[in-house]
């Protein structure tokens, strides 16, 4: 398995939260360019009933989507800048 995909199938189930504390929800899947490999969206799973008040991208199925683009730390947790998810 190369690296990648090693280190997407490690985000799938981490918490998402704010950096002021606020929990999304969990990491469900995550959406990427296939010629070149950038992640693109964390699709969420467990939404928390705050970010489902967001005006969030939804997938097809209506899973929230979040900008992989704002997660600005990843350990236990994801941690995603509010400002730059709406």
């Amino acid at each position: 398995m190369d690296e990648e995909k090693r280190f997407s199938k490690a985000l799938i189930g981490k918490t998402v939260v704010s950096k002021s504390g606020k929990k999304f929800g969990e990491v469900g899947d995550i959406v990427f360019e296939t010629k070149s490999g950038e992640l693109i969206h964390i699709v969420m799973k467990s939404p928390t009933s705050y970010i489902e008040k967001l005006e969030l991208e939804k997938d097809k199925s209506g899973k929230l989507l979040i900008p992989f683009s704002s997660v600005i730390a990843m350990g236990d947790f994801l941690v995603v800048s509010e400002e730059d998810v709406v």
